[in-house]
């Protein structure tokens, strides 16, 4: 179902809350933080065992150097132009794959590659080689992989993206985030259409078949006339995706963003215009709403997934390929292996100490009950496909903790409910969020925190 675009601002602001993304569930701050090290290295190798042969796994590798600071990021992320890092990184990121390849009786089936950061585009073209060739080393690729990488346009080079290539890799996302001169002065990200324009090309140029902008609304200094300027100029380059996130402001969680005045970000009213403007402007030019601020091309796979229903999300994002276990890896790498969910160290430091130690760098994690491995699917089923079916079973709970607030969103108009399923309306589409939140038994009757922990839907 395509969204409408005919949304009343007072339902917008309504529905204008602090919310999880929703990236996991249970969401990163209601974990119990009950695995230890061992329990992590028993459930993965029991996870691995049932679903490697079936449907293979997935790697995130998380590579967090960056030259210079963007203040709006909230990623995890270490600032320097000594690129002598790489070398000890990388050292500690083949130490951990071959601690997890000692527990895998069997090739492990690679479907999913995906660098992210920071920059990955930090390290050379040398070594990203020698990081990819390591993973896939006596290993088996499947016929159906997807390798991808995130980019800065101002350090993506041919050579990079030639190498990226050879290996396998055929998506790249880059972050454009704003295009207006002013707003990137702000936010400390100077870097030129031309030079965005080039980046895309060489990716063309050297076979990728996708390429990913990612563009931010609520910046420092956004006004809706530069809003417009840079989605008109973002279109022309054609990207197949373009992922339009809301600016997350939680100064108490990424410092950098201390580093601008307050005083410069548009208003939560300007905001919301910005908001439903971008959005009319991507879809008018042909793009399709996936969901949960994503937009594709109709030749673009993720679209078609959509289609056909095959849409996953995990922590790397929206993709058509669904693994029973999600292996991160390095400083701050999140993993998913279905009943249980794994964060490494989150400082660098901390990481390294573990990884010299040869023992997995286990910060925190979360083992998953039954009741939330049902609530997870639900929630995954609003957010990939609209629509989601119910268990008898959790009948009794559904209507004691999750329908009374889905029969408001019901007279709002944003989606259909019975004792067998819930579908969202195409005004629904807008409010994701909000919808997968009525059913977070965690989240629910909480006290609200003195500071937030969400980011506002809008």
């Amino acid at each position: 179902m395509t969204p409408s675009y005919t949304v009343s601002p007072a339902l917008v602001k309504k529905y204008n809350q602090p919310v999880p993304r929703y990236t996991s569930y249970p969401t990163v701050p209601f974990w119990k933080d009950e695995l230890t090290a061992d329990q992590w290295e028993q459930r993965f190798t029991q996870q691995f065992e049932q679903e490697n042969a079936v449907n293979g796994i997935s790697i995130y590798v998380h590579l967090p150097f960056c030259e210079s600071l963007c203040t709006y990021c909230s990623c995890n992320k270490t600032i320097t132009r000594n690129h002598s890092v790489e070398e000890t990184y990388l050292q500690a990121l083949e130490t951990e794959w071959m601690m997890y390849r000692k527990k895998m009786r069997q090739a492990p089936v690679i479907r999913e590659i995906h660098l992210g950061g920071g920059t990955p585009t930090f390290f050379s073209a040398a070594n990203l080689r020698r990081l990819v060739l390591k993973l896939v080393k006596n290993s088996v690729i499947h016929p159906y992989y997807e390798f991808s990488i995130e980019g800065h346009p101002n350090n993506t080079t041919r050579e990079q993206l030639d190498t990226l290539y050879e290996l396998g890799f055929r998506r790249i996302s880059y972050g454009v985030q704003d295009v207006d001169e002013e707003v990137q002065r702000v936010i400390n990200r100077l870097q030129p259409l031309s030079q965005v324009q080039t980046a895309t090309d060489n990716a063309r140029a050297a076979g990728f078949q996708a390429v990913n902008f990612d563009l931010i609304y609520g910046l420092p200094k956004q006004q809706p006339a530069t809003m417009q300027r840079t989605i008109e100029q973002v279109l022309t380059l054609k990207p197949d995706r373009i992922a339009f996130y809301s600016y997350a402001h939680l100064p108490w969680v990424s410092p950098g963003q201390r580093l601008f005045s307050e005083a410069d970000l548009p208003s939560p009213e300007v905001k919301l215009q910005l908001y439903l403007q971008g959005k009319e402007m991507l879809t008018a030019a042909g793009y399709k709403d996936i969901g949960m601020d994503h937009f594709a091309l109709p030749h673009d796979t993720l679209y078609q997934g959509r289609e056909k229903r095959s849409l996953h999300r995990n922590f790397m994002g929206y993709t058509t390929h669904h693994t029973g276990v999600l292996l991160g890896l390095g400083v701050s790498a999140i993993s998913d292996i279905g009943i249980a969910y794994s964060q490494n160290q989150k400082k660098l430091s901390l990481y390294y100490d573990s990884i010299r130690l040869e023992q997995f760098a286990v910060q925190r994690g979360h083992i998953l009950s039954e009741e939330d491995q049902a609530f997870r699917q639900y929630i995954l089923d609003i957010i990939c496909a609209g629509e989601t079916s119910f268990d008898p079973a959790h009948i009794p709970l559904l209507e004691t903790r999750c329908f009374p607030a889905l029969q408001e969103m019901v007279s709002d108009g944003l989606l259909q409910l019975n004792t067998e399923k819930l579908q969202l309306t195409a005004k629904g589409f807008h409010f994701v969020r909000n919808i997968c939140s009525c059913f977070d038994l965690h989240l629910q009757g909480r006290p609200q925190p003195p500071v937030p922990q969400f980011s506002t839907s809008i």
